[in-house]
Formats: C-alpha cells, structure tokens, sequence
C-alpha cells in the first residue's frame, strides 16, 4: 500500500477547536482547513468572526474555508463580501441550497466571476456537482465539496459517484473536488485513488496516522494483549 507522503492529494484539517488547529498547523501531513457553523457551536466559539480572522491570520499560508450562515440567498452574498476580507487564504462556503431547497447557483456564479474564492458545500449529486462546475467555470479557483461519508450513510457506494464527479471537475481546472464527511483514515487512500484533490480529516483520524502501513500481524497480537490487559485490569473470573 502507498505512503502518506506518496499520496498527491491534499489533507485539510477539519474542525474547530482553536488549539488542535493551531498544532496541527505544524503537521507536515496539513495542507489546508476546513469549519462550518456546526463545528464551531460544538468547539463553543462565541464570537464567529473573530475566531475566524484569528485563526486566518495565525496560518496565511494555507487555504481555509469559514461558511455563510444565512438562510436568505441574497444575504449569502453580503455575509460572503465580509468573510473574503478575513484574509487572501480564506475560502468562502456556499452551501448548493439553503434550508427551503432554493439552489444557490446564481449566487454562485456571481461570486466567483466577482473574485471570490468558494467551496460550494453539502453536495450529494452528480447532477449537483455538474451545475456547479458550470457555475464555477471562468471563475476564481473554488473547492466542489461532495460530502461522501454521509452518502456512504446512506448505504450507497460512494466510491462510483466520486470518480464520476472527478471526470466532471475537469472541466474547470481550478476548481477541486473535495471529498468530505471522511469517517474513517481508509477514505484518504479511497478518495486518492478517486482522482479527488483535497479531502477533509477529522482531527481525531490524524492520530491514527502513525498506524498506517502497520504489520497486520503485530496488529493482531496488538490487540490480543489489549483485550487480556484489559479482562485482567477489570478483575473478571469465570
């Protein structure tokens, strides 16, 4: 099996907790970061824009995405206008439609033909993923964001529907598929292999980092002596 380090996608931190951001910011493995509203309400952020322009400012030099979080599509593009401002690394996300189904496509594309960087979120569709590709085409360099893990929820294979919206985002070089909702540290090699250029990792997978590529025999007896430490720790008797 290939290394980490011989893997050509991209690895983007995902969550909200200030200080686990800011160490993984020195992992060699990160190369970006992802939030959404959800992650910071569960991190206990209070103050949404200056968490965002702390965090932005503390790493410049990598891409990360801060989302609207508005249910009125044409409030989306004010709230957009001042989050691009946070920093030329910040990605603005746009989700494929708000919470009445109405599609944010126009705003999309208005968007990136104004110069804003946008990763367009929740897609779930390769009917979704085509239309924002045509949204995105010309424009500024955006991330199409399929959120595979909810669609292998599902108990769909995503593995098909990915390949085929990594044929689609070719058609705009600048724009990147982004493999999302990642639930398990295999989904890095599935999403490679995939041809997806970036995918979102949890910050509790990455402690499963050092494991990878490890002898499944040792495994094994790895976890044999786990299971005895742990019946002998707890004082069972038969």
């Amino acid at each position: 099996m290939p290394s980490l380090k011989e893997l050509k996608i991209k690895i983007y931190a995902d969550g909200a907790d200030k200080d686990s951001m800011l160490a993984l910011y020195k992992n060699e493995f990160v190369k970006g970061f992802t939030t959404n509203p959800s992650l910071m309400a569960k991190a206990g952020v209070k103050d949404y824009p200056a968490f965002a322009q702390e965090i932005a400012k503390a790493m410049p030099d990598r891409p990360i995405s801060f989302e609207v979080f508005t249910d009125d599509v044409a409030d989306m593009e004010r709230q957009a206008g001042i989050i691009k401002t946070w920093g030329k690394n910040v990605y603005v996300k746009i989700p494929i439609t708000n919470t009445k189904g109405e599609s944010c496509l126009p705003l999309v594309k208005k968007l990136t033909h104004d110069g804003v960087q946008l990763n367009v979120t929740a897609l779930m569709t390769t009917e979704q993923v085509d239309g924002v590709v045509n949204a995105l085409t010309g424009g500024a360099a955006s991330i199409v964001s399929v959120f595979a893990g909810r669609i292998a929820d599902s108990g769909r294979d995503p593995i098909p529907l990915m390949k085929k919206c990594a044929e689609l985002c070719k058609k705009e070089p600048k724009a990147e598929l982004l493999w999302a909702s990642t639930r398990e540290l295999h989904n890095i090699f599935e999403a490679d292999a995939c041809g997806c250029k970036i995918i979102t990792v949890p910050h509790d997978i990455f402690k499963k980092f050092p494991g990878v590529g490890q002898d499944l025999n040792a495994l094994s007896l790895d976890t044999v002596k786990q299971f005895y430490a742990d019946a002998t720790k707890a004082g069972f008797k038969l």
